[in-house]
């Protein structure tokens, strides 16, 4: 008798085994599977989100990043100035009236400070039909802001103009050219179309107008579509904006304002930041 209980006390104990080892596996299997579909959850929210941007008819994502505007696939031959206007206030008038004599609209890009300091200013550009640009508040990395930050850099001065102008803006610069997803999905959420450039001036660097000239004329990267990054305030501006202006003209480009450059609607983003109309948008 003692024996049989000995022998049944064996057998339950290897059924116990089987029975934990079976349930190992089962656990085993059931992670393997949950990692996969882990493993598969990337991919599938991108897909998702890429179709949402997509039928919201904007879409900056390039990959696994967000990229503004840097420059427009556009078969015309036309190209935008900008000027960032964030300190002096000394040759802006000048700058107007060299663009007055050749018929040429640009974009102005404007921090609240300069906004507040120089109101008038603001003012004549907008009655003159140049661009108005958001170029924030205070002038600050903006990458380095949380969303709530971005919005108020956006929304102080977008409010201080409108109320100067009568004028909604929907062009932003951000600072130092510094951005992140972040940036240009707030930026996208108020309405606004972020914008860098392919082409910079460095006519902050303050090299002389004849360097500023060069640069820009004969930049490598200029082309149908380009966006051409200037500033108010910079010292040699001024004397070389006429021959900005010529040169650009005599290459065959047409100088736009950025808001009649860019596509507002349907379009991606390349990985050069270039912006390209959806065929239904092209004409």
């Amino acid at each position: 008798m003692k024996f049989f209980k000995l022998k049944r006390k064996h057998v339950c104990l290897q059924e116990n085994a089987l029975f934990w080892i079976f349930l190992a596996l089962l656990s085993i299997g059931c992670m393997a599977k949950l990692y996969e579909r882990a493993a598969l959850a990337p991919a599938c929210s991108e897909s998702v989100f890429a179709s949402t941007q997509a039928a919201g008819g904007k879409n900056y994502q390039v990959k696994d990043r967000k990229l503004p505007i840097y420059c427009v696939q556009t078969e015309k031959p036309q190209a935008a100035l900008s000027f960032d206007a964030a300190w002096g206030n000394e040759d802006t008038r000048q700058l107007m009236e060299i663009l007055a004599k050749h018929n040429v609209k640009v974009t102005f890009f404007m921090t609240g400070g300069w906004v507040e300091r120089y109101p008038e200013d603001v003012k004549y550009i907008a009655s003159q039909g140049h661009d108005l640009g958001n170029h924030s508040e205070n002038h600050k990395n903006m990458s380095q802001l949380g969303e709530a930050e971005i919005r108020a850099e956006i929304q102080k001065v977008h409010d201080r103009v409108k109320e100067l102008t009568g004028q909604d803006m929907v062009l932003f610069r951000p600072p130092y050219g510094d951005y992140d997803d972040k940036v240009v999905a707030v930026a996208d959420s108020m309405g606004y179309y972020p914008i860098q450039w392919d082409i910079d001036s460095l006519d902050w660097k303050d090299y002389g107008a004849e360097a500023i000239v060069d640069k820009v004329v004969n930049h490598k990267h200029l082309g149908n579509g380009s966006i051409i990054l200037m500033h108010n305030g910079a010292k040699y501006t001024p004397e070389a904006l006429e021959a900005v202006i010529t040169g650009l003209q005599e290459k065959g480009y047409e100088l736009v304002p950025i808001s009649q450059l860019i596509c507002k609607e349907q379009f991606s983003i390349d990985h050069e930041g270039r912006q390209i109309p959806s065929q239904k948008t092209v004409q």
